[in-house]
């Protein structure tokens, strides 16, 4: 098996039963914000536009490059499809021409014209926009795991696929917390290292869990060309920037010593056999060092090169073609009232501060869209106007994917991350809020229970589900899942990390007929 990098989390799979084009991103995605990083705008990509197969994990724009796959990938390829609840990847393929679809079920394997292929779909509403995925392949050979950027919480059907030669992961930030924060410099200093760690060392439990001998760290990070952005790359290893490069993702696998790391750039083909891997570049290896010791270089020219399709994607940003305030609140307010779980899930205020084109208030606990007159809001969003025009134009369903991965946004908040306030911006029609609403009404108490400190605590992680008695961790009181971060006090249940979460838990000497609460909306709320 060969496996080209084409950038970011794109790849191109050669297997002798046939070849598979895996999220390719060549074009700047969150209105120009994100590139690819390295740089692969001057890979030659005829050799790969016409696989027999495609794979797009989700449809985040920077796994889902609409232009490319409009303009540069043949119509005729077979799409192995993820299973996810609203058939997003389908739909958006089928409106730039592909036709040939091959369904599958979540974490079944399936054979295709020789080709043994797994894909572990994610379904809850924090899942990407609605659904993440990664890709598993046997060649009869030799297995590959292409986990991308999706979270998987449940190993028991990849430890049957397996066991895997190679490990594809995202390792480095793919958000926009906390640097669009209002938060004190200091304050967001120490979130901001937290972050960087903790998400490289979720990256190095996953590689555990799968145990690969070899892998390769992918999706990510996005490059920022724009002047107002160029603080976010990290240029010089800085400890509290959440985008670190693969090089520093791969000492830390050198020092845990458990599996091989190898990096690869744009262009680079790794030849996989039974539990071996060899890269080979394409330029010199001093050439590709340089690309990560002199970082500045490479992301001038970079940016040099693509200077004016950052001009000219500003250009066409809207500005004063829509009255924002009517706009707004003909749209959600139809949508509140059918988001019974998600508004009793935020049970606050949101400001929209687009200026002086409009300050606009989304109040959940009542329902309604109105002008703000200067009423306390638990979250502000402030926003380039231009920005939320683009949205309301061109009725995108998914502002996570549009403004909010863009960093080109200020935010404000009283307390913890609210997961359902973000949840509702990926859900802007019926047919995804009522997707949502049922997933969270239809979240049953959870009733397996195991010890842990002395307490009988539920198995299943309040936030997405991770089994705590695989990736739970106690230290003074505090339970700490490792796959996501999330935290909780053992002897209240309590959440430490967002106040819309509750951990079910029972001293062992202490009787009770108390139930489980719900494990998406405490009783608190």
């Amino acid at each position: 098996m060969q496996v080209t990098f084409l950038g970011h989390a794109g790849m191109f799979i050669e297997t002798r039963q046939g070849t598979i084009l895996c999220d390719p991103f060549f074009n700047p995605a969150y209105f120009a914000s994100w590139f690819p990083f390295p740089a692969n705008d001057q890979l030659n990509v005829e050799p790969f536009v016409n696989p027999d197969f495609l794979y797009l994990s989700h449809t985040h724009l920077d796994h889902f490059d609409t232009a490319f796959l409009r303009d540069r990938v043949a119509k005729n390829t077979k799409v192995l499809l993820p299973d996810h609840p609203l058939g997003l990847v389908e739909r958006k393929l089928r409106d730039i021409g592909f036709t040939d679809f091959i369904p599958t079920k979540n974490a079944r394997p399936t054979e295709v014209d020789g080709l043994r292929i797994m894909i572990t779909a994610l379904n809850s509403p924090a899942d990407g926009p609605l659904g993440d995925s990664g890709l598993c392949v046997d060649d009869g050979e030799v297995r590959l795991f292409n986990q991308n950027d999706s979270r998987p919480v449940e190993f028991e059907a990849l430890h049957d696929f397996g066991p895997f030669d190679v490990h594809f992961l995202q390792y480095s930030g793919a958000i926009w917390y906390p640097m669009v924060y209002r938060f004190p410099q200091k304050m967001k200093d120490a979130l901001s290292s937290k972050k960087r760690r903790t998400q490289m060392e979720r990256a190095l439990r996953y590689a555990e869990q799968i145990g690969a001998p070899h892998i390769v760290p992918s999706a990510g990070p996005p490059c920022f060309l724009d002047d107002d952005l160029l603080y976010l790359n990290d240029l010089d290893r800085d400890p509290t920037n959440i985008f670190p490069d693969a090089t520093v993702f791969l000492e830390m696998v050198a020092e845990a010593g458990f599996t091989s790391g190898h990096l690869m750039i744009p262009g680079s083909v790794g030849t996989i056999g039974k539990g071996t891997m060899h890269v080979a570049h394409p330029m010199p290896d001093a050439d590709v060092a340089a690309i990560y010791t002199d970082k500045r270089a490479h992301i001038d020219a970079y940016k040099a090169r693509q200077k004016d399709v950052i001009r000219a994607e500003k250009a066409s940003w809207p500005r004063g073609e829509v009255d924002i305030l009517p706009a707004i609140k003909g749209w959600f307010e139809p949508l509140l009232a059918q988001a019974d779980q998600t508004c009793l899930g935020i049970d606050d205020r949101l400001l929209l501060d687009c200026g002086d084109a409009a300050k606009v208030v989304i109040n959940f606990r009542d329902r309604v869209v109105h002008a703000w007159a200067g009423e306390p809001c638990r979250y502000t969003f402030s926003l380039d106007p231009a920005l939320v025009e683009y949205c309301l134009v061109h009725h995108e369903e998914d502002w996570v994917n549009n403004i909010f991965l863009s960093c080109r946004f200020a935010a404000e908040r009283k307390g913890q991350y609210n997961e359902f306030l973000y949840s509702f911006f990926k859900c802007l029609s019926p047919e995804r809020i009522q997707y949502a609403e049922g997933y969270y009404a239809e979240q049953a108490p959870e009733q397996q229970l195991w010890e842990c400190d002395g307490y009988l605590i539920q198995r299943r992680c309040p936030h997405l589900k991770a089994d705590l008695t695989r990736f739970g961790e106690v230290e003074d009181g505090v339970l700490t899942c490792t796959l996501h971060g999330w935290q909780f006090e053992i002897a209240t249940g309590r959440c430490l990390t967002s106040d819309d979460r509750h951990l079910f838990s029972k001293k062992i000497d202490e009787p009770s007929t108390d139930q489980p609460a719900e494990s998406t909306i405490s009783a608190d709320d």
